[in-house]
């Protein structure tokens, strides 16, 4: 510290002010764009030098990237090659200042090409830190005919160095905050965008008073329900209202899955057990160890998986591939499926002392064609989401929807209403933008947003024997866009 201090008194008034207001500057920065012209401006006045620079070293590339650069002029330099790189390299492979005051007789330095092409001659450096890591370096040159740095210069310029880590330090740990931020908000977003338990209906008060109740305690949930019910979302409800709603949660699909990729997926292995298992991996139950871990289509996992997995029921332990020793696990299970277990047992596709392991708590989700009064919530719903407010459903399009038996349930309705967002241009949704005729090729449509409007565009016209005026007045669009899509499928058939 009185080396420091010592060091300090070296420095006269001038310079002492310029590093004071330089502290000041930085103390208010948040972003590295905004950090330097002035700064670097100020250095050059304070060194008598002809150019100073500041660039951040890429560790992974090796290379150097200007983050501001300028002359005596106060100008903007855009080209790195005409300060001297073998220098550069010097300071950030040394890690500590460094100064040559005449650099056309240095060993080593006097050859390099920038030096001889701009006739540098004399240098002054010091390398910048962040997080105790190397990142980057501050460097002053004078050409020819003018004075050379002393030790003086080199004090000041790392002083300076110092406060631009500590700008950086700081510059870091706040960008981390936003980063942390944005990917808390996002996934904020997405939870909300999850449609929640929605529903007045008598069926869904029951589930809603199953769900909290099951989530006080500990105990495996069997969700059972038709595909498109909400198997996942009751399952996140579970979840978010247990003790371990600060403990991940995580939710893997087992079916038509192959049985070594799934295998390898739960439980990990261990580097060098199989062609590709380059490092040591994890497996998904130790990923959410203390979470909740959600088995989706449960009825389709092998016998063999059945077995692996009972394990981690009785004994909270699993086994990596490749490894011999188990690891023990704390994780709530939960599984779901649309299949009948207790037939699946029968026909000997499913282990019975698993199927009561898994059937401690089972909940039945109804179907939508169940709690037709809730249609119409749920509807409001995605419309909300989907239009980015809340916008008018005419009583013909809510009978349409009502009227309905939902084969596909919840999921179904969803995708109705987006596709019924994506025809209508306006804050009404009539009958004609829903469209679940069943048996259509637009019920189990699942090709790209483009083809889809192409075939509603066809079987419009196809409806109104080609009259454009009236398509697009079905459609809720102009005929000039009518027009246009129709020239776009006369290109893509050119082609």
């Amino acid at each position: 510290m009185k080396k420091e201090i010592d060091q300090i008194r070296l420095i006269d008034k001038e310079q002492f002010d310029v590093l004071y207001s330089i502290s000041k500057a930085l103390n208010s920065v948040t972003y590295e764009e905004n950090l330097f012209d002035e700064t670097i401006d100020l250095i050059i006045k304070i060194l008598n030098a002809e150019r100073a620079l500041f660039v951040k070293y890429e560790k992974e590339a090796g290379t150097f990237k200007i983050v501001t650069a300028r002359n005596i002029n106060k100008e903007s330099i855009s080209d790195l090659s005409s300060f001297s790189s073998g220098i550069l390299q010097r300071v950030i492979e040394t890690k500590k200042p460094c100064i040559y005051h005449d650099v056309q007789n240095e060993p080593g330095i006097s050859q390099f090409n920038s030096v001889l092409i701009h006739n540098i001659k004399s240098v002054v450096g010091v390398p910048i830190f962040s997080h105790g890591k190397i990142a980057g370096v501050i460097l002053a040159d004078s050409l020819m005919n003018r004075q050379e740095f002393n030790e003086e210069n080199l004090l000041f310029l790392d002083f300076f160095g110092n406060l631009v880590s500590l700008a950086l330090d700081k510059i870091s740990s706040y960008e981390k905050l936003i980063d942390e931020n944005t990917v808390l908000k996002n996934q904020l977003e997405s939870f909300n965008r999850i449609p929640e338990l929605i529903g007045e209906s008598f069926s869904m008060k029951q589930l809603t008073a199953l769900i909290h109740k099951v989530a006080k305690t500990d105990a495996t949930v069997l969700l059972l329900g038709e595909s498109g019910t909400g198997k996942d979302l009751v399952s996140r409800a579970i979840h978010m209202l247990s003790k371990r709603k600060d403990k991940p949660y995580l939710a893997q699909f087992c079916g038509s899955i192959p049985d070594s990729l799934l295998e390898s997926e739960l439980f990990g292995f261990k580097k060098g057990s199989f062609t590709g298992a380059n490092n040591d991996k994890k497996g998904l139950f130790e990923v959410c160890n203390e979470g909740t871990f959600l088995l989706d289509e449960i009825g389709d996992i092998s016998m063999s998986l059945q077995a692996k997995l009972l394990r981690v029921l009785e004994n909270k332990e699993i086994i990596r591939i490749g490894e011999t020793y188990p690891v023990k696990v704390d994780v709530r299970i939960i599984t779901a499926t649309n299949k009948n277990l207790k037939q699946l047992v029968k026909e000997g596709k499913f282990r019975e002392d698993l199927f009561y392991r898994l059937n401690v708590f089972p909940i039945t989700i109804p179907p939508l064609r169940d709690r037709r009064g809730d249609v119409q919530l749920l509807a409001n719903h995605f419309a909300k989401i989907y239009f980015g407010k809340q916008i008018e459903i005419t009583q013909e399009a809510k009978n349409k929807l009502e009227n309905y038996h939902w084969p596909g349930n919840v999921r179904q309705l969803d995708n109705v209403i987006q596709r019924a967002a994506i025809l209508c241009d306006n804050e009404v949704l009539m009958p004609e933008h829903i469209i679940i005729e069943e048996g259509d090729e637009l019920t189990n449509f699942s090709g790209t947003l483009e083809s889809f409007e192409k075939l509603i565009l066809h079987k419009r016209l196809k409806e109104f024997n080609g009259n454009r005026t009236q398509t697009a007045k079905s459609l809720g669009v102009s005929v000039r866009w009518i027009q246009m899509k129709l020239k776009e499928t006369e290109g893509t058939n050119e082609q």
